[in-house]
């Protein structure tokens, strides 16, 4: 069962209750409640791994209104006893069905009161007040069921159709230390700490908005695997809301893009998916101009992939005519058409369009006996050409137009955009008759551009030459930017490694005695070399990375090792140096601190936090520093997937002598699907 929040509405102690003992009689008799939700609430929690509290368990007494409320809102599921008319517990019921429509599990004591008339013929799960674990079955097929259900159970949302549910973000707001660290660690480009972060707010009632935060910066860090998976969150539980769909349309066609030249049924599901997040973007009503242009030239920069895959790897005599013949090339055309009447504002929209249609008519004029197989008759050929070319030199003259207006616009503010630079650049390459004029506007236009953009440049470039379209100025323009480097993408293989530190003075149990060190150095080189020889085997050209903290012992002899064999490595440390040094190297000694410090000023570092205690938002027990650090490493290496990580740990097969130690990243790495590389000692 996925992670859901719990909120118990019960009365505590041992209360009267009244029992009927037949069909006339009643008693009052002792009804137990804390071993009801000791018995059978608590253990149905606990099989199905959800977590739970009251309003005495996780309040303070006299102050409970207002975070008492928030959990009857927030909580995914609310279980209330209704076996007494206890008038908290209807208070409460009665809040809960006025703020949420779905998910609230009533129980009840086999025998006593009956529900009040409001709530009569609503189910329950009934239990004997002597033996209320008898009914654990029961009450867990009810969570399990009510878990995956949108059946309304509400009362008043049943009989108020028309009323809409609270939005729960409203309610919910995210601490500030939480804010701080993703925005440290995005500024740092750190994607495992933010992996981190989105897996530490799971159990938090402020986790939808959280993941908004977290998700805005893995897609600014074009790290889109994991944006995916934090926006699909989000979508699943408001399907059809804006920001979800907008984001996921891009993400969607960026993976697409990547994966469709090595895996094309996976590029068509992800471009379908992408269309699909479109498609419930733009059905949304009141949805303003630039967001709607926004939408269509997703749709076409999707058609426009399909189109580009059906002739790439086509051979060179062939290709023109398999790119005139595919039908995405007018579906690409006309989407991006129609962003651009959305808002004429929009250049990344009108240029495209017009250069679509800049390369169909120069594809009909080259092969004019295809071009009359679109019609019935010639001379309607002949007319369609012309009307064609007519709205080329309407979207030359509007795009024009807009590029004249928006540059007297940033003149007036002293501001640069090398975005409409790019675009005035490109608008040229269709337009101008001079080639040089056009080569000297990109060249100018992607001075000090960000490689983004000038890869975005490039594509469009590359589809002209390989296309054979206006050749003078697309040969310009590409002479132009051939000093700028575009980065290959090559994959990256992280190797994280974790091993025990040197041992203590008076340890009572020899593992890692510092005589021992040559011989565990030669152990983990060996395995490290085995692992990259297979890694090697199956891509040659993959970049190695070495992750590790900073202990002496392991740590410092796996950052020396991968420094001898020309591996870059990188230093992640729970706290700073010299509290990190204090708890983690000095017992072994000036020497180990010297070589700790050598590594540390030459490799990049990173550290976790400035101070022991964790964030309060944590609200985790039994949880140290130590451990963090474990999964942020962890979080880190699995970056690039779990294909393209090995752990490597040095490892006794015991535990530790604290928390945090390399039992707990084993155990960590193996739940996740890691592979794990073991050397005894």
């Amino acid at each position: 069962m996925k992670h859901m929040d719990v909120f118990i509405v019960r009365p505590f102690g041992i209360k009267k209750a009244i029992k009927k003992i037949s069909e006339n009689t009643t008693e009052q008799v002792d009804l137990d409640f804390d071993k009801v939700n000791k018995e059978l609430i608590g253990p149905a929690l606990n099989q199905l791994n959800l977590q739970g509290g009251t309003a005495s368990a996780i309040f303070e007494p006299g102050d409970i209104r207002v975070d008492m409320f928030t959990q009857l809102l927030l909580a995914d599921i609310v279980i209330a006893d209704i076996t007494m008319h206890n008038a908290n517990v209807f208070y409460e019921l009665g809040i809960r069905h006025a703020l949420r429509d779905k998910k609230t599990i009533l129980i009840k004591g086999h025998g006593f009161d009956d529900p009040p008339f409001d709530i009569g013929g609503f189910r329950y799960v009934e239990y004997d007040q002597n033996n209320p674990g008898s009914s654990l079955p029961a009450l867990v097929q009810t969570l399990h069921d009510i878990s995956s259900t949108d059946r309304i159970d509400s009362p008043v949302f049943n009989l108020l159709p028309k009323l809409e549910v609270q939005g729960m973000e409203k309610f919910s707001a995210v601490p500030v230390s939480f804010t701080d660290e993703v925005r440290e660690a995005f500024e740092n480009n750190q994607v495992g700490k933010l992996s981190l972060l989105t897996s530490e707010i799971e159990s938090c009632a402020w986790r939808l908005p959280g993941l908004r935060i977290t998700g805005e910066a893995f897609y600014n860090l074009s790290s889109f695997d994991l944006s995916r998976t934090t926006w699909e969150e989000i979508k699943n539980t408001y399907p059809n809301e804006q920001q979800a769909n907008e984001r996921l349309a891009t993400i969607y066609q960026r993976l697409a893009e990547r994966e469709i030249l090595l895996n094309p049924v996976e590029g068509t599901a992800l471009c379908f998916l992408s269309d699909k997040a479109i498609d419930n973007l733009l059905n949304n009503t009141g949805l303003d101009k630039i967001t709607r242009a926004k939408g269509y030239a997703l749709k076409g920069r999707n058609a426009e992939a399909r189109w580009i895959h059906s002739w790439r790897d086509v051979e060179k005599e062939q290709r023109c005519l398999r790119a005139f013949q595919s039908s995405q090339l007018g579906i690409a055309y006309k989407n991006y058409k129609e962003g651009y009447f959305e808002n004429l504002n929009d250049f990344y929209a009108g240029i495209n369009a017009l250069w679509l249609l800049t390369i169909k008519i120069s594809l009909a004029e080259r092969y004019p006996e295809k071009w009359l197989l679109n019609v019935e008759k010639p001379k309607q050929a002949e007319w369609e050409l012309l009307e064609l070319k007519e709205k080329k030199q309407q979207l030359i003259v509007s795009i024009q137009l807009c590029i004249e207006a928006a540059k007297a616009s940033l003149a007036k503010t002293d501001q640069d955009n090398t975005m409409l630079h790019i675009a005035e650049a490109a608008f040229a390459c269709l337009t101008e008759t001079r080639a040089a004029r056009v080569g000297e506007l990109y060249s100018a236009a992607l001075e000090g551009a960000k490689v983004l953009d000038c890869q975005t440049a490039n594509r469009q470039l590359w589809m002209y030459d390989q296309l054979d379209i206006l050749p003078e100025n697309t040969k310009a323009a590409l002479a132009s930017i051939a000093d700028i480097h575009f980065p290959k993408g090559q994959s990256c293989h992280n190797l994280l490694f974790t091993g025990h530190m040197i041992d203590k003075d008076g340890r009572k149990k020899e593992r890692f005695p510092q005589r021992n060190e040559a011989v565990v150095k030669q152990k983990i080189k060996e395995k490290l070399t085995n692992e990259i020889d297979a890694i090697k085997q199956l891509n040659p050209d993959i970049v190695l990375k070495g992750i590790a903290s900073g202990a002496c012992g392991g740590d410092i002899l796996f950052h020396e090792i991968c420094e001898e064999m020309d591996i870059q490595s990188e230093i992640y440390l729970a706290l700073p140096r010299d509290q990190f040094i204090a708890e983690s190297v000095t017992f072994a000694g000036p020497e180990w601190i010297d070589r700790f410090d050598r590594l540390y000023h030459k490799l990049p570092h990173y550290v976790l936090s400035q101070v022991k205690e964790l964030p309060k938002w944590m609200n985790k027990e039994n949880f140290s520093i130590w451990e963090r650090a474990n999964l942020w490493m962890l979080h880190s290496a699995l970056v690039n997937g779990g294909s393209n990580m090995s752990l490597v740990a040095l490892w006794d097969g015991q535990g530790g002598d604290g928390a945090g130690g390399t039992e707990h990243m084993v155990k960590e790495a193996v739940e996740k699907g890691a592979k794990t590389i073991t050397i005894g000692i």
